[in-house]
C-alpha cells in the first residue's frame, strides 16, 4: 500500500529542523557520486504521536534526492544503487512524495523516552536534509545478504491466520497484546452477522427442497476468538488456539453448531533453512481459496465446489516452505481424524495432502504477479465418504449431497482429490480460478468422480492492491490506505463469479449446481466491513432442473 505526505511525524516539521541543524554541526555532507545514487531505507516505524493511527512498518525510495514512494508493500533490492536496513528506527520529519525529503530515523521511540529527542547525537542514526544524507549509521545491505530482506513480520505458518492479526503480531503496542520473557500473545475477536432473503423459486426448487423464503432471516454466522503469539526461543515457535461458537469455515465433513467448537490448536515450530513444522488442528494444503481466511476473500462464502469436496481443517502435521529466488513455495501434510470420533488412530481416516505454487512472472514491484498451484489430497477409506453443501449461503439446505440417493456414507477403498489453481493480479485487479476433481475407488459404482470449478474477478475501486505472500503462495487480505477514521472512504471492491459442481457420477446421483454471484464489500476499517451478495442458482437433480436466488448481507466486526 502507498503512502501519500503520511503526516509530518512526531513533535513538528519545526522541531524536526531544529534537531536536523544539530546534526548537520558533526556531520559531512554526502558526495555528488553518493547523492546522485538511488537510495532505499528499508525497515522504517511510521508513528503517529495522537495514537489514532497504527504504527506502520514501511520502506522508503529516494530517487535523485527527491521522494518517490513510502510504501508498506516489498520495493525490490534492484530498484535502489544503495539500500539500507534502518531495523525497525522511528522515523522524524516530513515525507513529501516528490520533494526533497527532510527526516531523521532515531534508534528509540521516542514517545516512551523523551531523551530520544534531548540528545540525537546519541539516538538519530540515519539523517537526510533537502535531499542529502548528513548522518548514516545504519547497515548496508548487501546484493547477496538475505538476512536483511524486507521483513514484514507477517505469519510464520503456511495457513495464515482466520482472522485479524496485526501484520507484526509481536506489536507491544496493540492494548490487547501481553508480553513476557517466555511468552508473548494478542486476543482477538471476531463477529459476522449476516442476513439472507430468498427471492425467487421455480415450481422444481420447490419441489425438490420446499419453500427456501422459511429460511429467511438474520443470525449470527459466527462469534469467533483467538489467542495468538510467540514461546520466545532463540528462534521463536508461533501458536494458535482459536474457538467459535458456530460453523464458521464449512467444509463437506462441517455441520452447523451453536455449540463452542475449538478450531485451530497449533504450534508452528521453525524447522530447516526456510522451512516451518506445524503440528495441531490446521487446515490441510490444498486449495488458494480453502486457505485463505474465509472472511477475507472477494465474496461472502466459498465457492460451492470446494464446500463439497474439501474438509475445513483436520489434525496432522505440515511441512511447508519456500524457495525466495524461485518464487515458490511448498508444504506437505499428514493428517488423522479419530480425535473426536470415539475411534482408535488406526481406525480414522488418514490423508497425506501436499500443494506447491510458483509464480512465473512478477513485475520488479510485485504490481503484477502470475500465480499457478498445484495439489494432492489422499484419504484412505476408513471413515468412508459423503460430500455435498449449500448453494453458497449459511442459511439453505444441501442443494448437492451424495446421500440424495439414500447410500449414506460411501464405502470405498480410498479417495484422491485434484486441485489447479490459476490467478492473475496486476494492482487492484485479480482473477482467479480452481479446477477440483475426486474420485472414489469403489467396485459396483464404477469409480465414480466428481468434479467442478470456479472462476472469479475482483477490482478493488479505491486502488488499494492484495499482497501477494510467495511463502505460501497465497493473496492477502484488502488493504486499507485511508479509513473513515482518517478522513478517507476505506476500501471498496467489486467481485463477481461463475462455480458449478457435479456430484452425479456413476451409482451415484448428488445432483448438479451452477451459481452466478456478484458482490460488493465496503471496508469502511481494517477491521470492520459490510458486503452484500446476490447469487442465481441453476440446480438439476435426477434429471429435473430447478432455478432460485437470494441476497445475503454481512456486517463483519473485528477485534483491533
Amino acid at each position: 500500500m502507498i503512502v501519500k505526505s503520511f503526516f509530518q511525524v512526531a513533535v513538528g516539521h519545526t522541531l524536526c529542523r531544529v534537531l536536523m541543524t544539530l546534526l548537520l554541526v558533526p556531520c559531512a555532507l554526502a558526495s555528488e557520486d553518493e547523492r546522485a545514487r538511488d537510495l532505499l531505507v528499508r525497515n522504517v516505524m511510521l508513528i503517529d504521536p495522537t495514537g489514532q493511527v497504527e504504527d506502520r512498518r514501511v520502506n522508503i525510495l529516494m530517487r535523485a534526492g527527491l521522494l518517490e514512494v513510502v510504501s508498506a508493500d516489498k520495493i525490490a533490492r534492484s530498484e535502489a544503487q544503495w539500500v539500507l536496513d534502518a531495523e525497525d528506527g522511528y522515523v522524524l520529519g516530513k515525507l513529501e512524495v516528490g520533494e526533497a525529503p527532510n527526516f531523521m530515523v532515531l534508534s528509540k521511540d521516542p514517545r516512551e523516552n523523551f531523551e530520544v529527542l534531548l540528545d540525537t547525537r546519541e539516538f538519530a542514526v540515519f539523517a537526510i536534509h533537502n535531499g542529502t544524507v548528513v548522518r548514516n549509521r545504519l547497515i548496508e545491505v548487501d546484493w547477496h545478504d538475505e538476512e536483511h530482506e524486507p521483513r514484514t513480520g507477517g505469519w510464520l505458518a503456511y495457513t495464515p491466520p482466520p482472522m485479524a492479526v496485526p501484520m507484526n503480531y509481536r506489536d507491544t503496542s496493540k492494548w490487547n497484546r501481553f508480553e513476557s520473557r517466555w511468552i508473548s500473545g494478542i486476543v482477538t475477536a471476531a463477529a459476522a452477522l449476516d442476513r439472507t432473503s430468498w427471492l425467487t423459486q421455480n415450481e422444481t426448487s420447490l419441489s425438490q427442497f420446499g419453500d427456501l423464503g422459511r429460511l429467511d432471516g438474520g443470525e449470527v454466522r459466527a462469534l469467533r476468538f483467538g489467542l495468538y503469539g510467540t514461546l520466545n526461543f532463540k528462534r521463536p515457535w508461533v501458536y494458535a488456539l482459536t474457538g467459535a461458537t458456530n460453523s464458521f469455515d464449512k467444509g463437506f465433513e462441517t455441520g452447523n453448531s451453536d455449540s463452542f467448537t475449538l478450531y485451530d490448536w497449533r504450534l508452528d515450530i521453525p524447522f530447516l533453512r526456510h522451512s516451518v513444522m506445524s503440528i495441531g488442528k490446521q487446515k490441510e494444503p490444498i486449495s488458494m481459496e480453502r486457505l485463505m481466511g474465509l472472511v477475507f476473500l472477494p465474496l461472502t462464502e466459498r465457492s460451492m465446489v470446494a464446500d463439497s469436496l474439501l474438509p475445513a481443517r483436520n489434525v496432522g502435521i505440515v511441512w511447508s516452505g519456500h524457495h525466495p529466488q524461485r518464487s515458490s513455495s511448498w508444504a506437505f501434510g499428514v493428517f488423522n481424524n479419530w480425535l473426536g470420533q470415539e475411534t482408535s488412530f488406526s481406525e480414522g481416516a488418514t490423508t497425506w495432502s501436499g500443494r506447491v505454487t510458483w509464480a512465473p512472472f512478477s513485475s520488479p514491484d510485485e504490481s503484477n504477479i502470475l500465480h499457478l498451484g498445484l495439489a494432492m489430497r489422499h484419504t484412505n477409506g476408513n471413515r468412508g465418504f459423503r460430500y455435498g453443501s449449500e448453494p453458497e449461503f449459511n442459511k439453505a439446505v444441501n442443494f448437492v449431497d451424495t446421500n440424495f440417493g439414500g447410500l449414506g456414507t460411501l464405502a470405498a477403498d480410498d479417495s484422491s482429490t485434484l486441485n489447479l489453481e490459476l490467478s492473475w493480479r496486476k494492482g487492484p485487479f485479480w482473477l482467479a480460478s480452481e479446477y477440483f476433481r475426486t474420485t472414489l475407488d469403489r467396485e459396483g459404482f464404477g469409480d465414480p468422480r466428481f468434479d467442478g470449478y470456479f472462476v472469479q474477478g475482483s477490482w478493488i475501486l479505491t486502488g488499494e492492491m492484495r499482497g501477494y505472500n510467495k511463502k505460501n503462495g497465497l493473496f492477502g487480505t484488502v488493504p486499507v490506505a485511508r479509513s473513515v477514521y482518517q478522513g478517507g472512504m476505506g476500501a471498496v471492491e467489486v467481485a463477481a463469479r461463475y462455480s458449478t459442481v457435479d456430484l452425479d457420477d456413476g451409482a451415484v446421483s448428488g445432483g448438479q449446481s451452477d451459481v452466478a454471484s456478484v458482490g460488493v464489500n465496503w471496508w469502511l476499517t481494517p477491521f470492520f466491513a459490510l458486503s452484500a451478495n446476490y447469487r442465481y442458482i441453476w440446480n438439476e437433480l435426477g434429471g429435473s432442473k430447478g432455478t432460485t436466488s437470494a441476497v445475503m448481507t454481512r456486517m463483519l466486526l473485528m477485534l483491533d
